[in-house]
């Protein structure tokens, strides 16, 4: 299995979203992938949709654009708080994140 598809939970699409309650607002996530992510006016890291608009609810969830699979991967594994969830779109089994298996 290659890098990439570990990284998408084997071939598959991703989403992605982040529990607000649990991040620390360090922006590691939006260092790897500001496509992605992206720290609001209070602090905390949030999704972008795939035009780049800021989903500022919280828990909302987006699409993991195939090229940056690897990058929201890896921002998921190195969050200090542990707070972004990468699951696969097809049956929701988180992939990276604090509840991955």
């Amino acid at each position: 299995m290659t890098v990439l598809q570990e990284a998408r939970g084997d071939g598959e699409a991703l989403e992605v979203w982040i529990d607000q309650d649990l991040c620390t607002g360090d922006g590691i996530c939006v260092q790897y992938a500001p496509e992605v992510f992206e720290l609001d006016i209070d602090g905390l890291a949030y999704v972008k949709s795939a035009e780049g608009e800021l989903l500022s609810a919280k828990g909302a969830v987006t699409g993991v654009p195939l090229p940056l699979v690897v990058d929201v991967a890896d921002s998921a594994r190195e969050c200090p708080g542990e707070c972004i969830h990468v699951r696969r779109v097809s049956d929701r089994v988180e992939v990276h994140g604090p509840d991955a298996e």
